[in-house]
């Protein structure tokens, strides 16, 4: 809204709908585009980019507020309007039993109901408070459960942080683990980054034994939270137990028997003299790791989950440092006011939220009408960029390169992101063939050669089956995920390929290809081989693909269509493309759409929404994945159903509504991205009209002057 009176916005482009039995004309088809490429370049910000919330887990902003009351800085940082509307976002996502989930659309699980009980009672509401009970309803939750001596290990830590838990009630996290040298498979440059960063400050805090001043506070919810007293727990005997609506991942045996191995005999060793003075010098080195961490994100750090326990270290060694301070002027990065009150997100998908609107736009063919927003935008990906590696010595600090690459938010991130790079390139490429006096300077070609050289490094050449990785190659052994410690997610001791990553790659190397066949023509063709059949190596049996960063199969489905049909394959030569338009074609819906629930990202197994009810944003995806098929030369009704829907459901201002949440990650965490509504509708719709236009006849019904 903001957004809209400072532009004088107003949809000027009237509505058009498609009805029973009526044949989409071109006008109508055109009609709808149009609007949605207006509406959305309205709300585009002045550096070029268009903010949007990227939020939904509930496990992210009570740690950063137990963070701040520990530290004293809570009244700063969030005085009394910013409390209320924290408070809000937590009434407003409690489930009807009196839980919170995971995420905003999460069955209540220990984990958050507890965080989330925390928070509020440290924001000022009383032990029955809160709107509608929700403190009462919330420990009545807990309280049923057993108490939060089953909260999962993530939680225990957080508890022993805060002083409602001793740290001899959770697993040893010991900080010599950073010590290791790097021969060892369990060396932690062989680590998952995220888990990387997660616990390199849990094992600091874990190692200084770090409890926060037990204020009076902390003594009544010692009080509220447990079924027995305090001081009669035996917290040796709750280290492994979790709350069956948490346990998503169950630690196999040999880690059990690990944790028991290093809680009874190691950990004792290492706290008394004189091996004790390893502990020390494993905290300083830790300490070093974090530090640098921090400056090569400038304090934003790699995400959410990892600024508040970073930021907490850096108070811990040195209360008054500039560490620290450096990391509260980094707050606003992740803050986000929204209609269900205050959230904190990942840390924002600027770049990606951005990429892809661009491409929709482009899509609309409107460059005589969208040219400034364009130009904008293009500005925007190209000063995102990335333009050096991390500091210094950064391979000993298990670094990679990242000179060329995108991040998934903003250049001050600095953590490469593999999909990010693809989709910037492809940005940066698509805007290379344009007039610049239009879209502005073509990015310099030794940028692009910069960014070709990320992803070619992502796929290294000892790689195993040619897919793509996120952040980091991947090729640490897989039996490491045994040791993963947590027991609500999957998968996240080591990097892991992914078919959406190597599809973006795909896309963006032979389109990069087509404009520079001379540069390493060599490694991008084994590259493109590689991927793509790698690719069709991960089709499930019933033609879909698993999607991890979005729900679920409907999206990795479109995202491997897409790069299938760059590397050259089609329905007629590929049998993988035709599996994969068959899977489509049965789930889509009677309305014309598709919908699948996130339930499909947990369970690995396509379930539909409930009531069969379709998903705007997974309909767009759906519709792209059978356009790059080629369905529209076979049989466009398909097509022409979901077109339908997408132009009867759009808006009278020419947004498109707000429905379930479509984005995933690590299985069992939803995100939601707020742009994705705008973005995947029109972006369908543009390509459908392109396609159309491209057959002339057979697909839509248009005027003579078109055919």
């Amino acid at each position: 809204m903001q957004f809209f009176r400072e532009k004088n916005f107003k949809q000027t482009i009237p509505q058009a709908k498609v009805g029973d039995g009526e044949e989409i004309t071109y006008e109508t088809a055109t009609a709808a585009v149009r609007r949605g490429a207006h509406f959305f370049s309205a709300l585009q910000a002045s550096d070029g980019h268009w903010p949007a919330e990227n939020a939904g887990p509930l496990y992210f902003l009570p740690p950063l507020v137990m963070c701040l009351y520990i530290t004293g800085h809570l009244d700063t940082v969030f005085p009394g309007e910013y409390r209320k509307e924290i408070l809000r976002y937590l009434y407003c996502h409690q489930n009807e039993d009196g839980g919170w989930g995971l995420h905003i659309e999460g069955h209540s699980t220990m984990f958050c109901t507890t965080l989330s009980y925390i928070c509020m009672r440290i924001l000022g509401e009383g032990r029955d408070g809160g709107r509608d009970n929700a403190c009462a309803r919330g420990r009545k939750w807990i309280l049923d459960r057993g108490g939060v001596t089953s909260i999962p290990s993530w939680g225990k830590t957080w508890l022993s942080i805060f002083g409602l838990f001793d740290w001899s009630g959770s697993n040893p996290m010991p900080p010599e683990f950073w010590l290791f040298p790097s021969r060892l498979p369990m060396h932690p440059a062989k680590m998952w980054c995220y888990s990387r960063l997660v616990y390199m400050p849990m094992s600091y805090l874990y190692g200084k034994r770090f409890v926060g001043t037990i204020t009076p506070l902390v003594l009544e919810l010692r009080e509220e939270l447990f079924l027995q007293a305090y001081n009669e727990i035996n917290w040796k005997k709750v280290r492994h137990l979790c709350a069956k609506e948490d346990l998503y991942y169950p630690h196999p045996l040999i880690q059990d028997l690990m944790w028991d191995s290093l809680y009874i005999c190691t950990e004792p060793l290492l706290t008394r003299w004189p091996i004790n003075k390893l502990r020390q010098k494993a905290l300083e080195v830790t300490m070093k790791h974090i530090h640098y961490e921090d400056e090569n994100s400038r304090y934003i750090t790699i995400a959410s989950v990892e600024k508040a326990l970073c930021m907490l270290t850096c108070w811990v060694e040195d209360p008054n440092g500039d560490y620290f301070k450096k990391h509260l002027a980094r707050i606003p990065d992740f803050i986000w006011v929204a209609e269900d009150g205050i959230k904190m997100q990942t840390f924002g998908s600027q770049e990606w939220d951005t990429g892809f609107a661009l491409q929709a736009l482009l899509a609309c063919n409107m460059t005589n009408e969208i040219g400034p927003t364009l130009k904008k935008g293009h500005e925007f990906i190209k000063e995102s960029q990335v333009k050096d590696n991390p500091s210094g010595d950064f391979k000993s600090m298990y670094r990679k390169i990242s000179k060329g690459s995108w991040t998934f938010s903003d250049q001050d991130h600095g953590w490469q992101v593999s999909d990010c790079t693809a989709e910037g390139l492809k940005c940066c490429l698509l805007f290379s063939m344009m007039a610049p006096e239009i879209v502005g300077m073509t990015m310099e070609p030794e940028r692009l050669f910069d960014s070709v050289n990320i992803l070619l490094s992502l796929q290294p050449l000892q790689s195993k089956n040619g897919g793509l990785a996120v952040w980091e190659p991947a090729g640490a052994s897989e039996w490491l995920e045994l040791l993963n410690p947590s027991e609500i997610f999957e998968d996240i001791v080591i990097e892991h390929e992914y078919v959406e990553c190597t599809a973006s790659a795909i896309q963006a190397l032979v389109l990069f290809k087509k404009l520079y066949p001379q540069h390493r023509t060599k490694e991008i063709d084994n590259f493109i081989t590689n991927a793509t059949k790698y690719i069709e190596d991960q089709q499930m049996p019933d033609g879909s693909w698993y999607g991890n960063w979005g729900v679920c199969f409907t999206y990795g489905s479109w995202f491997a269509l897409g790069g299938l049909a760059a590397a050259g394959k089609t329905y007629h030569n590929c049998l993988a493309i035709g599996s994969a338009v068959e899977f489509l074609l049965k789930s889509q819906r009677d309305d014309g759409g598709w919908g699948e629930s996130y339930i499909s990202c947990q369970d690995k197994k396509h379930t539909p929404l409930e009531g069969n009810k379709s998903n705007l944003v997974q309909t767009g995806w759906a519709l792209m994945g059978l356009l790059s098929s080629g369905q529209a030369e076979r049989d466009p009704t398909p097509l022409h159903r979901a077109a339908k829907l997408l132009i009867n459901s759009q808006m009278e201002d020419g947004d498109f509504p707000q429905q379930e949440i479509t984005g995933a990650s690590l299985k069992v965490c939803m995100l939601h991205y707020a742009d994705y509504r705008n973005i995947f509708p029109l972006w369908a719709l543009a390509e459908y009209v392109s396609e159309c236009h491209r057959l002339k006849s057979g697909c839509i019904a248009m005027p003579k002057k078109h055919l």
